[in-house]
């Protein structure tokens, strides 16, 4: 079959490959996101290994009823602290999940503490039933309890009071004190209840709720370290102990000081309020989500010193519409709670209960500075503040407190794009220096340069003119790629590593094979006694399938690993594929037209010019045989 040599317009693939780079140049200069130098403009996003950052990864833990988390749960929450990643005015982070445990966060360029972005951030208010002291050695509640600064103001209107007041204050902040601290009142004004029908109403004990399995195994390895008496005489209590009137008992509720804070968690809430010798320092250290359930009572503390008991949460996280950090009239920076429509209506309904101690569900020590109810904003274990309610707040609301631009906009972000649904912790945390990056970079450079110098330097060994042609393709592609990469850098955050690197590096052998087939295959059709003009298009066409084959194989090898790897792996497959494709656009447009157009040239036909080396030789004695004229002369 005669090839299709006449058809053959090497001009016309060279112009549209012409074309290409026109196209693709004008979007490295002028596209949007190109700005600065044209040296700017020609820097590729470089990843966290060559630029330098941080690398977080965050080990997803069971909770206190030891479920493991699910694979779900696991892609919910890493689009989640991506969200909260973004939200803090992070560009260029890269958040992935890691086996089935762990999530990874890169971000490149800078260092900074990426800690709360791993919390679990689950809001919850509650009203405030009981106030003890948290010290660890009290003997009996204080008789004044201060809430650190910290309120929930109205940003909208307050409804009248049910009640005959005069004039409610339409802010629910606290005044008096240091920071706008509220003192509750004297525990003398109002005996505080111990053992009344009151009390035990208010607060029935958190043990009588069924609890999981294996917090009851906890449980009961727990009294067994304490020991039987200890137990006991914790478990009859019904309110906060008074040591110094009963010092014997301050011997037998000893061991729960000594009690872990993973061991404190499983207590029934009861029992971590009413024993004296558990204090805030274990209450703080507890495990994640150790209070997350909304229908149970809980203890937790305020300022590291006060400890209370916290009804159950009327509100929670998924009541808030949006969150954002704002500075108020007086220049502070708050939080602002925007409430979806069910919301609205739980938080008035839990501010008219707070504002009126609705079935006096408050006990006095709780009380704030006014008489009224407090109700304490929960994020995790942690309480954020716990303003006294002096108006029941019909419109959305404020959480102020010691706030600075940075922990403001940190807390709002966790609330704007919702609670985790798998509790973290911090397994590793890396700062890269940009000193180490800019090592990495030339390392990688280093070795990309070797490799593509040795092939080079095989290519005009072995190949000699036809060496020119792998030169300059491997430049082309190289130019295709580098393009490539700082538009898609803009367009869709790809960031290039040292495993990229390391991809493209892998291409040039892929690059290599096609050359070696094609120039092999042109050997053959010139032994077989075609002329080297004519052998140039038949090589092409038995050579072309195979070339598409190998590439096809690589780059359906690159797409499978980018699908089912993590991390940088991701990003070798991804220049691995980008490299392959744009090597076929270099053999088609580039490589088969600038070989038709060696054909025509007197160089071509020399064996120690063109590289073909044996295969003219041979073609000549194979047609020497077949000119009987030219023999017998």
């Amino acid at each position: 079959m005669a090839p299709p040599q006449g058809q053959m317009r090497p001009g016309r693939q060279l112009a549209v490959l012409g074309f290409i780079f026109v196209v693709l140049y004008l979007l490295v200069f002028f596209s949007g996101g190109a700005s600065g130098s044209f040296k700017d403009r020609l820097e590729p996003k470089l990843g966290l290994d060559l630029i330098g950052g941080t690398r977080m990864t965050l080990e997803a833990t069971n909770n206190v009823d030891g479920k493991p988390p699910t694979a779900e749960n696991l892609e919910e929450a890493r689009q989640i602290i991506e969200n909260r990643v973004n939200g803090l005015g992070v560009a260029e982070a890269e958040v992935v999940t890691e086996g089935n445990r762990n999530i990874v966060i890169s971000l490149p360029g800078e260092n900074r503490n990426l800690d709360e972005v791993g919390s679990a951030a689950e809001l919850r208010f509650r009203k405030v039933l009981k106030a003890a002291d948290g010290s660890g050695t009290a003997a009996a509640p204080p008789a004044a309890t201060a809430a650190p600064p910290g309120s929930v103001t109205p940003s909208g209107a307050a409804s009248a009071p049910p009640s005959g007041s005069a004039a409610p204050k339409v802010s629910a902040s606290a005044s008096g004190g240091q920071g706008g601290m509220a003192p509750a009142p004297s525990a003398s004004a109002t005996p505080a209840p111990s053992a009344s029908a009151s009390a035990s109403a208010a607060a029935p004990s958190a043990s009588a709720a069924p609890v999981p399995a294996s917090v009851e195994q906890q449980r009961k390895a727990v009294e067994q370290k304490v020991g039987a008496a200890a137990w006991q005489a914790a478990s009859g209590l019904q309110a906060p102990a008074d040591l110094s009137a009963d010092p014997s008992l301050g011997d037998k509720l000893k061991p729960f000081s000594a009690l872990s804070p993973q061991e404190v968690a499983v207590l029934p809430a009861q029992m971590q309020f009413n024993v004296p010798t558990i204090g805030c320092a274990q209450l703080d250290k507890r495990p994640p989500a150790s209070i997350s359930d909304p229908k149970q009572q809980v203890v937790s503390c305020e300022g590291g010193a006060s400890k209370y008991l916290l009804d159950q949460a009327k509100v929670e996280g998924t009541d808030v519409d949006d969150a954002d950090a704002v500075l108020d009239q007086t220049n502070a920076w708050v939080v602002s709670l925007d409430f979806t429509g069910d919301g609205q209506s739980k938080w008035t309904a839990l501010t008219r209960e707070a504002f009126t101690n609705e079935g006096q569900a408050c006990d006095a020590s709780a009380l704030g500075q006014d008489g009224k109810c407090r109700v304490a904003v929960v994020l995790d274990n942690e309480i954020v503040s716990s303003p006294e309610i002096q108006a029941v707040l019909t419109g959305n609301s404020q959480i102020t407190g010691s706030f600075n631009q940075k922990d403001a906009s940190a807390l709002a972000g966790q609330l704007r794009y919702g609670a985790l649904p798998v509790t973290f912790k911090a397994q590793e945390s890396q700062n890269i220096t940009a000193t180490l990056g800019a090592s990495h970079l030339r390392a990688g450079l280093l070795a990309a340069g070797i490799g593509m110098l040795l092939v080079i330097i095989y290519a005009f060994f072995y190949y000699r003119l036809l060496g020119s042609v792998i030169f300059l393709s491997l430049i082309l592609s190289a130019l295709l790629v580098f393009g490539a990469l700082v538009v898609l850098g803009r367009q869709i955050g790809f960031t290039l590593t040292l495993a990229g690197i390391a991809g493209m590096i892998v291409s040039l052998g892929v690059a290599a094979d096609s050359f070696v087939i094609y120039f092999e295959r042109l050997k053959d059709e010139i032994r077989e006694g075609r002329s080297p003009r004519s052998a140039v298009p038949r090589a092409w066409i038995r050579a072309r399938r195979t070339i598409i084959s190998a590439n096809a194989i690589t780059l359906l090898s690159a797409v499978v690993l980018y699908v089912v790897s993590v991390g940088t792996v991701k990003g070798f497959a991804f220049a691995l594929g980008l490299a392959t494709v744009l090597d076929l656009v270099v053999v088609f447009l580039f490589r088969h037209p600038i070989m038709t157009m060696f054909a025509r040239t007197r160089a071509f036909l020399s064996p120690r010019v063109s590289g073909l080396g044996r295969a003219l030789p041979a073609r000549s004695q194979q047609t020497q045989p077949r000119n009987p004229r030219a023999k017998e002369a």
